[in-house]
């Protein structure tokens, strides 16, 4: 039942920055606690009014320094006419009711300390490098997970990111006169960004990194697209590498296949376009083929457009990626590729299948079980040695030749496989059995679909750490033993 509730929790706070210069806030309360929300306020420009019985030392201060209006020592609803925000900062839970319920009534924002359900606002963690805000909240159900994320933030984020910023905003208006597409102004921005500008700004050397925007922007930076082959990984987002989701986030236009999962293509640059151009596996719906996909990632590059092609698992292991980038490159079009996690890889991992071990397999052979042709002419006699664990990609479809080939050439009925479907997400399944029953097991299975073969399979029922590890054993007499995560 909790696991259920957890995964129903849906975003009850939008997350939004608000211009508080000059408005009115009320605060009602006068303690300590009271006087950070101010402090925060204060620095936000805010117009500070405080009800309260007495002040604590800091709010004191502030009031005999002019910083707030002390408006009265018991609240009083009219109080709330023409407030921005209401804070109901008091040890009295009564009191703060009686606030939360007269600014609900007005349809204010109000925010009451420690008491979540009166709260229509709430305070995140901060993390300042004005003009650089982060806030980070857990929608006050961890404040503390909030506290221990912002720390680790503080120490990633450099304090020079305020005065980068800062400068970045006053060359904004030229920049946008000397590079007219929304795109070229992005790729100039990213470049500058993350190059000798940013080094000169991080050193205190503001006058020089000045003088080297002046010389970027005179460097004609409308220049031709590019091009980046990105491996998405089997499927979990955590998979994705750092570099792919950094390209993601910089990227005009996103041509993605079918394998690629809706947590991968969240993270694209909302502004980004997508285009799905995949085929799904024994389907006749194919939405481009082959040629007409290289014919567009040229064009849209050709087009001065930042290009991400986006390809399950690791594009260069039976993804196409070569032939990808050899159209690209034939054309002169920068490029570069992004390695992903295979499926077999991956799915296996998740699976609690290691692909080599020293008591089982001494070797590894990747195949797809669809050739250019449709025919799958490979070595089988060398492929039904023991002692090698096979990954095959795309077998569902031939799993009945497969086995039969396998066991015609040598390798044992017995040999433990396993057919991993849809390996790493959270609807994974491991379906276990013996190589005499691969037809049984593949059939129905969810696409993407590894086949895995050889003793290491038999590993699964000791390490299987994904989901939960009880639902599933492993035994040569069963024919289906089936995992669902």
């Amino acid at each position: 039942m909790l696991i259920n509730n957890i995964r129903k929790i849906a975003v009850k706070y939008l997350p939004i920055f608000a211009d508080f210069r000059q408005r009115p806030v009320l605060v009602v309360g006068g303690g300590d606690v009271a006087a950070r929300k101010i402090q925060l306020l204060m620095r936000a420009g805010a117009q500070i009014r405080v009800s309260a019985q007495g002040l604590c030392p800091m709010l004191t201060n502030i009031y005999h320094a002019g910083g707030l209006s002390w408006i009265g020592e018991s609240f009083e609803p009219a109080m709330l006419d023409d407030v921005f925000l209401v804070i109901a900062a008091t040890g009295n839970k009564k009191l703060n009711s009686i606030v939360a319920k007269c600014a609900e009534q007005r349809h204010l924002l109000i925010n009451v300390v420690d008491t979540k359900q009166h709260c229509s606002c709430i305070f995140p963690a901060i993390i300042d490098r004005t003009p650089i805000v982060v806030a980070i909240s857990t929608g006050g159900m961890a404040p503390v997970l909030a506290r221990v994320l912002r720390e680790k933030l503080e120490s990633m984020l450099p304090n020079f990111l305020g005065p980068m910023a800062a400068m970045a905003g006053t060359w904004r208006g030229r920049v946008k006169q000397h590079i007219r597409s929304m795109a070229g102004r992005r790729r100039f921005w990213e470049k500058v960004l993350n190059g000798r500008f940013a080094n000169l700004i991080s050193r205190g050397r503001l006058e020089q990194a000045e003088q080297e925007l002046e010389l970027s922007l005179s460097a004609n930076p409308e220049n031709v697209g590019e091009v980046a082959l990105v491996g998405a990984g089997p499927g979990d987002s955590g998979l994705l590498t750092l570099r792919g989701l950094q390209l993601l986030q910089q990227a005009d236009v996103v041509l993605y296949d079918y394998l690629v999962s809706q947590e991968i293509l969240d993270m694209v640059r909302r502004e980004a376009d997508q285009i799905c151009v995949g085929k799904r596996a024994g389907s006749q719906s194919i939405s481009m083929s082959q040629q007409e996909i290289n014919l567009l990632i040229v064009t849209l590059a050709q087009q001065s457009k930042k290009v991400v092609r986006l390809k399950g698992g690791d594009p260069l292991i039976f993804g196409r990626g070569g032939e990808e980038m050899q159209a690209v490159a034939a054309l002169g079009i920068p490029f570069q590729v992004v390695p992903g996690i295979t499926a077999a890889s991956g799915a296996t991992a998740y699976a609690g299948i290691p692909l080599t071990h020293r008591e089982y397999a001494q070797s590894l052979t990747l195949i797809t079980g669809h050739m250019q042709d449709g025919a799958a002419d490979l070595d089988w006699q060398a492929l039904a040695r023991v002692s090698q664990t096979l990954a095959i990609y795309m077998g569902v479809f031939n799993a009945a030749e497969i086995s039969s080939k396998l066991i015609y050439h040598g390798r044992s009925a017995q040999t433990p496989v396993a057919v991993i479907s849809r390996g790493t997400q959270s609807d994974q399944c491991v379906h276990i059995g013996t190589l005499a029953e691969l037809e049984s097991l593949a059939q129905g299975a969810l696409t993407p679909a590894l086949l895995v073969i050889g003793e290491v399979v038999s590993l699964h029922h000791e390490i299987n750490w994904f989901g939960q590890q009880n639902l599933t054993s492993y035994k040569r007499t069963s024919s289906v033993v089936e995992m669902k995560d």
